[in-house]
């Protein structure tokens, strides 16, 4: 399913536990690639690799930009990851409080582009 240049929508991406998460996910937010990254706790994953399974302890992480971004957003992650395949997962967003997801796009946009106003938020004078 592809989403519209402007939708917003969410990634998810694992990183190891003991990786710079701050670090990686501060970058993501300085180049605009994301407007907000939540890191969360620990967790233990169990995954088949390389014929085997295996255990790793790693942070899930819930990436929110847009869908004019997430290619580059791929490709960033692709040379910070630590993973030889990090996980990227796109989900659409299906609805939101409006001033949110106007938040969102505005975090992934360069300084000084801005959508045009709503109607309804028009200064009325």
């Amino acid at each position: 399913m592809r989403v519209t240049e402007c939708e917003v929508v969410l990634v998810l991406i694992t990183f190891p536990e003991d990786g710079d998460v701050a670090s990686f996910a501060t970058c993501l937010v300085d180049e605009r690639l994301a407007a907000c990254v939540n890191v969360l706790p620990a967790m233990e994953s169990v995954y088949r690799w390389e014929g085997a399974v295996a255990r790793a302890r790693e942070r899930q992480l819930i990436v929110k930009t847009t869908g004019d971004r997430v290619e580059a957003l791929r490709v960033r992650v692709w040379e910070l990851h630590p993973y030889e395949r990090p996980e990227f997962l796109q989900l659409p967003v299906n609805g939101g409080d409006d001033r949110y997801l106007a938040w969102v796009r505005d975090g992934v946009q360069a300084p000084g582009i801005h959508e045009p106003p709503d109607a309804d938020s028009t200064p009325r004078g």
